[in-house]
């Protein structure tokens, strides 16, 4: 019963299709073709005209949108047009628009893209409207816009047709609109804070910075192999080498890694460096940063994700890792001095770890098992040990751990900051190290970059660097469930016809 009533609807649909199309032909066939029309003259949006009535009644707009409904009553109809800002009725009669202009008019689907000229007024029932003195059609829709899209149970088909979305659901077209907005402000507050934005390079041979899994490609043209970068540190890095001492680049990384609902395989990541200060200075910049975002773009410092208050307004907490598993454990690291203690430790406490592990990863596992999902107000966490900080300056008087911190909100990992290792002969060696990780089968560990070690050779000022994951952000600040919410265009397996 159920195949046969689907088979009944597509045939319906099929139908309603080929009628689409016997009505585009018969206008071109009438020398109104809508894909003719190059240019259209809008003086307003609608929410504009909602806000200005007092001022705008009796006077003519312009508008011009998509067609979400249309109720035909013999000589007069009413539609309704969404544009960027919302939506606005509109009264079409005959009288006002012409016998034919309005025969065009009675035979517009809804879906149709159409401009509309005419008076701002308010209906009896109190609704602000055009009074239509001229309806263009602009562009004919021949597709059958879905009756009730955002009941659809298939978010899969939300997501791969993402312009049937925004025209659905105004949430998700305002969930983008303040995605634009955050990253404006963000670089608004960078570049009163001096900060210069910069670029770099996406396709690389040494894709360092992170512990990721590149993808790969070979450029034809050199006949070499490149990656696709999966950090932006290493070449911003260099331009502290080169003097430019406070810069920041947004921009999208690529981690050959799985899907859900906080990762995606490309990614909008924001890096900056500033030379001259260290980890503290960054804890200052992203309580500043973030408190200057929420502000400005939700007009409070206190948000709310999936029912939990979070308030930015508040100094955020500082944890180091040792203290975090301590508290959420019950485990105290400093007390733990051999790896053989540290395995021991885990085995107790049921923690996986692998035969390569020392005693900070082990740490680190800890810290992610037991501690990261309770960090849900506004946390930094400090001084991670130095087998999982690569790039991190040791802490002078504990050279076990590292000038490196994690910013954590709702338990996600939103930020990650270093005191930048600037000695060379150190690098170097970390770099070893993670060479050696690399043979024994971890693909996430970096690679020696020779151009990198050359640079910090040259010589790098003290510096304060972080890696902020704008996606996570806009997350938060707009209350959505999944990366893929705030991805205009997710990635998404290729659907085989």
């Amino acid at each position: 019963m159920a195949e046969q009533s689907k088979n009944v609807q597509e045939q319906d649909i099929n139908q309603l299709l080929k009628v689409r199309r016997e009505k585009l032909a018969d206008l071109q066939a009438n020398g109104k073709d809508p894909f003719q029309i190059v240019k259209f003259d809008v003086t307003h949006h609608s929410q504009e005209i909602k806000d200005a009535f007092e001022e705008l009644e009796g006077k003519s707009v312009t508008i011009a949108g998509r067609m979400m409904s249309k109720r035909v009553m013999g000589k007069a109809s009413f539609c309704n047009v969404q544009d960027l800002q919302g939506n606005i009725q509109s009264y079409v009669a005959r009288d006002s628009i012409g016998q034919e202009f309005y025969q065009d008019f009675k035979k517009m689907d809804i879906g149709d893209i159409v401009g509309i000229t005419g008076e701002v007024f308010k209906t009896k029932t109190g609704e602000i409207s055009i009074h239509a003195s001229a309806v263009t059609l602009l562009s004919k829709s021949l597709q059958v816009l879905p009756e009730k899209f955002h009941g659809l149970t298939n978010t899969d088909l939300r997501y791969r047709q993402r312009y049937v979305d925004l025209i659905m659901n105004p949430e998700v077209k305002d969930t983008f609109i303040k995605r634009s907005k955050i990253i404006s402000s963000i670089r608004k507050y960078l570049d009163g804070q001096g900060f210069m934005e910069v670029e770099t390079p996406m396709l690389v041979a040494n894709a360092g910075g992170a512990a990721a899994r590149p993808f790969e490609t070979h450029f034809n043209a050199l006949d070499e192999d490149f990656k696709l970068r999966i950090s932006l540190e290493l070449y911003l890095k260099r331009l502290i080498v080169g003097g430019m001492e406070r810069v920041y680049e947004i921009g999208r990384v690529f981690r050959n890694e799985g899907l859900d609902t906080r990762h995606n395989p490309e990614f909008t990541l924001m890096e900056l460096y500033q030379a001259f200060t260290d980890y503290k200075g960054m804890m200052d910049l992203t309580e500043n940063l973030y408190r200057h975002v929420a502000q400005e773009v939700l007009g409070t410092t206190t948000i709310t994700y999936n029912g939990v208050e979070m308030d930015l307004g508040k100094p955020f907490e500082r944890i180091t890792m040792l203290d975090a598993v301590k508290k959420y454990a019950g485990v105290d690291f400093n007390e733990i001095h051999t790896l053989e203690e540290a395995r021991a430790a885990a085995k107790e406490h049921h923690v996986e770890f692998e035969e390569r592990h020392q005693k900070g990863d082990i740490l680190s596992l800890f810290f992610e098992e037991f501690a990261e999902e309770h960090l849900i107000q506004p946390t930094f966490v400090m001084d991670h040990p130095i087998e999982i900080s690569p790039l991190t300056k040791k802490k002078p008087e504990d050279p076990e751990y590292t000038e490196r911190f994690e910013f954590f909100m709702n338990g996600w990992e939103m930020a990650n900051a270093y005191s930048e290792l600037n000695d060379p002969i150190d690098q170097r060696e970390r770099f070893k190290a993670q060479e050696a990780l690399l043979a024994q089968g971890d693909e996430e560990a970096n690679t020696t970059d020779e151009d990198f070690l050359n640079a910090l050779e040259i010589g790098m000022p003290p510096t304060g660097g972080i890696g902020f994951g704008i996606d996570r952000m806009v997350m938060l600040l707009t209350d959505s469930a999944a990366i893929r919410d705030v991805l205009c265009f997710p990635t998404m397996k290729t659907v085989k016809e």
